[in-house]
């Protein structure tokens, strides 16, 4: 069975931020956590008030495929269907909407996500939380012109990384081979048909971490996200399985 998302670790907020999460959650969708900006974070429309919003596990994936929005063929529907999603959710709120996907430039929402939530830079890159570890992604965030009390984060003092011993995620997989991600041996490996588990469960050194296995994304899911990455580094003419 599907897990069902979790709200966000550590925040206990207003009935307004409950609220948000809770509307967020008829498409699959949590609140990540929040943080009142300042000049350093590089929010490009003035508020007082961040909320991070993300999936997490399979739950969103569940009611993209179940929309009229996940045409094979159509680019980035995915992108597509969160903007039209969130935008709806931001209209009803009074908030304005930031994404990941627009640009160049692109927003700093790595950064945001350390403000806002339990996450750590991982040894493969991307962020890790305690108890989801890699299977959760930041999808938008609102803006709020008005200030919405967030109480003390309880965060994690390190990440989970530092008492993973045999670090599996930089062994399982020939593009770790140094210690860091090659992005043109990745590549090669998926294109010349070498590992088809890549595409079939997802990225190895992904799937290998242990922490959070409870929320791994659906093999439909991954496949999809495996594709977009090696459209995204050999370019929209390369041929995926």
């Amino acid at each position: 069975m599907p897990v069902a998302p979790p709200v966000a670790r550590g925040y206990k907020t207003s009935m307004q931020f409950d609220d948000i999460d809770r509307r967020l959650r008829d498409s699959g969708f949590v609140t990540r956590g929040g943080f009142h900006p300042g000049a350093a974070d590089n929010v490009p429309v003035q508020g007082q008030t961040v909320i991070m919003i993300g999936n997490v596990g399979p739950a969103m994936w569940d009611r993209f495929q179940a929309s009229a929005n996940a045409t094979p063929g159509e680019p980035d529907p995915l992108d597509k269907w969160t903007k039209a999603v969130l935008g709806d959710v931001a209209m009803e709120i009074n908030a304005t909407p930031l994404f990941p996907f627009d640009g160049p430039p692109h927003l700093p929402f790595q950064r945001w996500a350390q403000r806002a939530d339990d996450v750590y830079s991982s040894p493969i890159g991307p962020l890790i939380h305690p108890e989801y570890g890699l299977w959760h992604a930041y999808r938008g965030a609102f803006v709020f012109s008005g200030r919405i009390d967030l109480t003390a984060r309880q965060a994690t003092d390190r990440s989970p990384c530092e008492d993973c011993a045999d670090k599996p995620c930089l062994t399982t997989c020939p593009a770790f081979a140094d210690g860091t991600l090659n992005t043109e041996a990745c590549s090669t490996h998926l294109l010349t048909g070498h590992d088809q588990a890549c595409f079939e469960q997802t990225c190895r050194a992904r799937s290998a971490c242990p922490i959070g296995r409870n929320y791994a994304y659906h093999p439909d899911q991954g496949r999809f996200h495996m594709s977009a990455y090696l459209r995204a580094i050999k370019g929209p003419d390369s041929k995926t399985p």
